[in-house]
C-alpha cells in the first residue's frame, strides 16, 4: 500500500468525523457520561476534545499551552471545556460544526488523523458501537505512530518489537511478535491496554507494560 498523500489524509479525517458523528445521535445522557477508555474523561468529554483539536491553529496552540505552562493535561481540559455545550446535543452540533474543518496545531496531518481513529474507539468501545475504522485509514496511523512520539509514546512502546497485521499490509520492527488487526495494534501504541487482549505473539507482554494510563 502506498503512502497516503496530505489530501488523502484529510479526507479520512473528515470522513472518520462523520462516521463517529452519526454513531452518536442516537445517545441518551447516561451514555453521553460513560466513562471512555481515555484516562477520566466521558464520552462528552472526549467529544469536546475532538472539537477543540479541530478549532485551534498553531499560534492559539501555542498561546494556550505557553498560558497553561507547557502542562499539557491542563491546556487539554482548558479547551475541552471551552468546546464542551451547556447539553450533550449541543456538544455534538458543536462537533458537527467542525467534521471538514483543516485547521490543526501543525501539519502532522496522520497525527490529527490518530486523533479522531483513537478517540472514536475510545468512546465507541465502552458503548458497544461496533463501527472501525476502514483498514487503509488505520494503516495510515499505525505508519506514523511506529515512526514519531508525537500526542503519544507510540514509537516508545513500538522499539524492539515485531509488529505485524492481520488484515492489512502494516508491518514493522523486528523483535518479539506482536500480531492482530491495524486497529488493535494501533490502540496499543497508543496506550490503550485493553485491546492488548486482542493480539497474540510472545512481545504482548512487552507492549502491554508500555501500555501507560492516559
Amino acid at each position: 500500500m502506498e503512502p497516503i498523500s496530505a489530501g488523502d489524509l484529510w479526507a479520512a479525517v473528515h470522513a472518520e468525523r462523520a462516521r463517529l458523528a452519526e454513531d452518536l445521535a442516537g445517545l441518551d445522557d447516561a451514555q453521553w457520561a460513560e466513562q471512555s477508555l481515555c484516562g477520566r474523561w466521558t464520552v462528552e468529554d472526549v467529544v469536546a476534545h475532538l472539537t477543540a483539536a479541530a478549532s485551534i491553529g498553531r499560534l492559539r496552540w501555542l498561546r494556550s499551552v505557553l498560558g497553561a505552562r507547557f502542562d499539557f493535561d491542563l491546556h487539554n481540559q482548558r479547551r475541552l471545556e471551552e468546546h464542551r455545550g451547556a447539553t450533550p446535543a449541543e456538544t455534538l452540533q458543536r462537533f458537527r460544526a467542525v467534521v471538514a474543518s483543516t485547521k490543526a496545531p501543525s501539519k502532522d496531518t496522520a497525527a490529527w488523523l490518530g486523533e479522531v481513529v483513537v478517540h472514536g474507539q475510545d468512546v465507541r468501545r465502552p458503548l458497544g458501537l461496533p463501527r472501525t475504522p476502514p483498514v487503509e485509514t488505520v494503516t495510515a496511523v499505525a505508519r506514523f505512530y511506529v515512526g514519531r512520539d508525537f500526542a503519544v509514546p507510540s514509537r516508545s512502546a513500538a522499539q524492539g518489537l515485531r509488529l505485524v497485521a492481520t488484515d492489512g499490509p502494516f508491518e514493522s520492527g523486528s523483535g518479539p511478535l506482536v500480531s492482530g488487526t491495524t486497529l488493535a495494534i494501533v490502540m496499543a501504541l497508543a496506550g490503550r491496554a485493553a485491546y492488548c487482549d486482542g493480539l497474540t505473539g510472545e512481545g504482548v507482554p512487552i507492549l502491554r507494560s508500555r501500555c501507560a494510563p492516559v
